[in-house]
């Protein structure tokens, strides 16, 4: 038997505490053995078998910590990856990736380097409604694709105070953060596109930052929209595919996200299953037959993005999730700003 794959997290705000520990603490292949925490012992009062330690390098110091993971703001993601790739750790990075491409070109070159693990926690690949969207296609259901329509869509209507990503920072506002989702499940299904085309707007009184999107990539004979705003009270279509032989539209977020906030574990029986009311609605003709109703969403799986990266890690092979892949997003995004403020298409260019 394999040896568990020790790892240490560097902060513990939310996200450590609803996407990460949650799912590192019930797979037996990892122990979370260190927690970076500066000021508060949350995590020890979570977990009582890990260590809080209050400086990284007494966490990179540690030749025990097989895997480092780094849930820190944006702006800090370059230098505690560099830091954690040169201890000789293997990384997993909250997104966005890094803040620019020259970054997250440093960081692949650095794992490369370093023969480390380095990825990216892309964790909505495992969506129920997307690994719905890849079967459907895949399947050819709708024929030629024509139109994809991604939306993320909130509402609050005012600044969270002391939030840094709705601080006036590099790295912060709604397409730095919402945008890799919706971008990266984009490239996971059609690939690099010919040319971007973005709107990008500050919509709430006293926005320091963007706060809605409006992100065309461009394809031949396919239009991909990703969009985004915090002024969406009611809901619109999460997805809307539009093909040459039909449709399929999908209404509300997976479930995960919402269980654990509310404190529930992935190891529960009915972990990422949709309730039916949610399921979307397919119409198409199938082998000569006209179909129109509801698909079943596939169970959403957070828990394979673990899993599968401790096969790359004990196996030496690639993960799901792999560096150049976000940092394409991290391209993406680049472009997207500068069609905003040059109000044009521009071509996709590494």
């Amino acid at each position: 038997m394999t040896d568990p794959v020790n790892v240490g997290i560097v902060g513990f705000g939310m996200s450590a505490q609803v996407f990460h520990a949650p799912f590192l603490d019930i797979n037996p292949d990892f122990r979370i053995c260190k927690v970076v925490e500066r000021h508060d012992r949350k995590s020890k009062q979570k977990y009582p078998y890990i260590d809080v330690v209050t400086d990284i390098s007494e966490l990179l110091s540690d030749p025990d910590i097989h895997l480092v993971v780094i849930t820190t703001p944006n702006t800090t993601h370059l230098p505690l990856a560099r830091a954690a790739l040169e201890a000789g750790k293997h990384v997993v990075l909250e997104k966005p990736f890094t803040i620019t491409t020259k970054d997250a070109d440093e960081l692949i070159q650095l794992a490369d380097k370093q023969k480390s693990i380095l990825s990216v926690f892309q964790n909505r690949r495992w969506d129920g409604d997307f690994l719905t969207v890849k079967n459907i296609l895949e399947s050819g259901y709708l024929g030629r694709l024509v139109e994809f329509e991604s939306h993320y869509d909130r509402f609050r209507n005012y600044q969270k105070p002391d939030a840094w990503k709705e601080e006036n920072l590099p790295g912060s506002g709604i397409l730095y953060d919402l945008g890799p989702h919706l971008i990266d499940q984009a490239l996971v299904l059609f690939g690099l596109p010919e040319s971007v085309t973005a709107d990008i707007r500050y919509q709430r009184d006293g926005s320091q930052t963007d706060d809605q999107f409006e992100v065309n990539l461009n394809y031949p004979n396919l239009k991909v929209t990703l969009k985004a705003g915090m002024l969406v009270r009611e809901p619109l279509p999460r997805l809307i595919l539009q093909g040459t032989e039909g449709s399929y539209v999908k209404y509300g977020l997976d479930p995960q996200e919402a269980a654990l906030k509310k404190g529930d574990t992935p190891d529960q029986h009915d972990w990422g299953m949709e309730p039916k009311a949610l399921w979307g609605k397919l119409n198409t003709e199938l082998n000569g037959l006209h179909f129109e109703g509801q698909i079943e969403t596939l169970p959403g799986c957070y828990q394979n993005f673990y899993e599968n990266l401790y096969k790359a890690i004990t196996e030496n092979t690639k993960p799901a999730v792999s560096a150049r892949q976000a940092r394409d997003t991290m391209r993406i995004i680049e472009l997207a700003f500068q069609s905003d403020d040059e109000q044009r298409t521009v071509k996709y260019v590494e």
